[in-house]
């Protein structure tokens, strides 16, 4: 795995596998900014080596913020710009569905798909899922520009979403500014 991970905490466990024609992410407890990082650069690894199609298994997941979903959102518009591939959330629960749904998220990835090839193996796969190999630390820029590269996803999705997070995209623009000003180059 490459450097700039952040270490995945009991609180924010990530658990990843790869399969035959698929590979799969499980978020278990809140998926946050402290842990959409891990699951960009494991999505980005498996996007890199041929993958076309990954699953977010959120039965485990209590709820997600903006940046997470954001991230989704991001891994899977670089899975749909392949033509062949996508993003499946998988057991999302009422909760985490309507928080895609209203971000307009459900028209970029497929929610519980009845006809996914993964159906009737959840109890094969989950056991076999492991957290993702290497460990480190965002600095404080590195996650400034995860968190409004998230953001920016988000407000591209449409004009609701652009109003909703143009104040944070601000921010965190001028943010990355003012530390990329104070030290060129360090992160």
């Amino acid at each position: 795995m490459t450097e700039g991970f952040i270490p995945v905490t009991p609180d924010h466990p990530i658990l990843v596998g790869i399969f035959e024609g698929f590979s799969w992410i499980r978020c278990e407890g809140k998926g946050s900014f402290m842990n959409s990082p891990v699951i960009k650069t494991f999505a980005d690894e498996r996007i890199a080596s041929g993958e076309s199609h990954i699953v977010v298994d959120l039965q485990q997941c209590s709820g997600m913020d903006s940046t997470f979903m954001g991230t989704l959102a991001g891994i899977a518009t670089r899975l749909m710009s392949s033509g062949e591939g996508g993003l499946q959330v998988a057991e999302p629960g009422e909760r985490n569905r309507r928080s895609l749904e209203d971000l307009g998220l459900d028209f970029l990835m497929e929610i519980d798909p009845p006809e996914a090839t993964w159906r009737g193996r959840l109890d094969a796969i989950r056991p076999g899922l492991q957290p993702p190999q290497g460990a480190g630390k965002l600095g404080g820029v590195q996650r400034a520009r995860h968190v409004l590269e998230a953001h920016q996803t988000l407000s591209d999705m449409n004009d609701k979403n652009a109003s909703e997070f143009s104040g944070v995209v601000n921010l965190l623009e001028n943010e990355i500014s003012e530390k990329e000003k104070l030290a060129p180059g360090k992160d």
